[in-house]
């Protein structure tokens, strides 16, 4: 299976944090028989990949499984459907968006107080999550309660989408990471690797903690996609990273400082292997490895990041070359990772 295909498989499969078991599930059928495997009490996939030589040092490729999304929180007496955001979802871009809830998929759009009801303050802020509601289709709170329940994940519901050189979907953070790691998987290790494809990440970092605890690496390489705001409306240095310009690899973002060293490494081996890599040129988010970093004794750790315009929306756009370059990035340092 070729990794945008992997990408489209990984993408319309729903996992909130804290209910990733369809991703799990699809990932271990895909990696039985290639590694070793366990499940710690999180949920966290925790694989070991004999390689070719087995080095003195441990590395841990990591990507998490788990996308934002929201919870149901109560059902009203017309069978409208009340929320909470699980991870960090723009209320700008939620109102009017067709949902899908629970395991049995039951569909529902995203509504609140009409336009022409609004108040002239209120047509210039964002409608708030607990103004907003899902409309099922119920009239009633009992016939709603007959497909919902109270802790039910909702996700959108969106598309799988080619536009030219571009795709668009939900979840691409950070199934697009999974996709990478499931292709190194399949292709083959040089050196003995860990891959731990985790959860929780969008609510505070919770799978890696205790993966990064189990595996006590030496390095890490945190796959990752990131905000691409090569839009009109940013200014040059406000843009953090490009599509079409490669992988992003970070020197800083607001939980982590990474290792100075596999930062050059990483651009180094795109100029030695025509790779295209950019920097982030903003100290802003967070990933994996603001956990990862930390634990134990100390991670020497890397990022590698897919760049995606409207993240954590139901339409994430990334350029296809890119998550190439990210593939190829990470196939290279996690060789000359051991050089070091």
């Amino acid at each position: 299976m070729d990794i945008l295909t992997e990408l489209e498989t990984l993408c319309g499969l729903n996992g909130i944090s804290g209910d990733e078991g369809a991703v799990r599930e699809y990932i271990i059928s895909q990696i039985e028989g290639k590694c070793e495997y366990s499940i710690d009490p999180l949920g966290n996939i925790i694989a070991f990949c004999k390689g070719i030589k087995t080095p003195d040092k441990k590395l841990m490729i990591s990507a998490h499984m788990d996308e934002v999304g929201f919870i149901v929180t109560y059902i009203t007496d017309k069978g409208l459907i009340k929320f909470a955001p699980v991870g960090g979802v723009d209320p700008r871009i939620v109102f009017g968006k067709r949902v899908s809830i629970g395991k049995n998929g039951i569909v529902g759009v995203v509504g609140g107080k009409a336009l022409h009801h609004l108040e002239s303050d209120e047509k210039e802020k964002a409608v708030p999550f607990d103004k907003l509601y899902i409309d099922i289709g119920a009239d009633s709170k009992e016939q709603a309660e007959k497909y919902v329940s109270l802790g039910d994940s909702v996700c959108f519901d969106n598309s799988f989408i080619t536009m030219g050189d571009k795709i668009k979907s939900k979840a691409i953070d950070d199934r697009a990471g999974c996709a990478v790691m499931l292709d190194m998987i399949r292709q083959g290790v040089e050196y003995d690797t860990y891959f731990t494809f985790v959860v929780q990440e969008e609510i505070g970092l919770r799978g890696s903690t205790a993966a990064a605890y189990t595996v006590a690496p030496d390095y890490a390489i945190v796959l990752e996609a990131t905000t691409a705001a090569d839009i009109p409306a940013s200014s040059d240095d406000k843009r953090v990273c490009e599509l079409d310009k490669g992988a992003v690899v970070s020197f800083m973002d607001r939980s982590t400082m990474y290792d100075k060293e596999l930062y050059q490494l990483a651009f180094d081996i795109g100029a030695q292997k025509g790779i295209p890599v950019q920097t982030k040129t903003m100290v802003a988010g967070g990933n994996d490895a603001g956990a990862i970093h930390k634990s134990r004794g100390g991670v020497r750790t890397c990022a590698l990041s897919v760049p995606c315009r409207y993240l954590h929306s139901p339409s994430c756009v990334i350029s296809k070359n890119d998550l190439q370059s990210v593939r190829a990035l990470a196939g290279e340092l996690s060789k000359r990772i051991f050089e070091l």
